[in-house]
């Protein structure tokens, strides 16, 4: 189970996205949802590396 969800509540969910994009939408919107994803792991990782290295630099000083 991810975040809590069940192979139902999945079921469910993809019914409406359905419902509400269409089918011919949904590679469009996985693409679009994939790339945010994307973005959002890669700040912060980012965000994580400008941390430890201030963090490194403070306990230098």
């Amino acid at each position: 189970m991810i975040g809590g969800m069940g192979g139902w509540e999945w079921g469910i969910v993809l019914v409406i996205v359905i419902i509400v994009f269409g089918v011919g939408k949904l590679p469009e919107v996985g693409g679009a949802m994939g790339k945010a994803i994307r973005e959002f792991r890669d700040a912060s990782a980012k965000d994580d590396d400008t941390t430890s290295t201030e963090t490194e630099s403070e306990s230098k000083a």
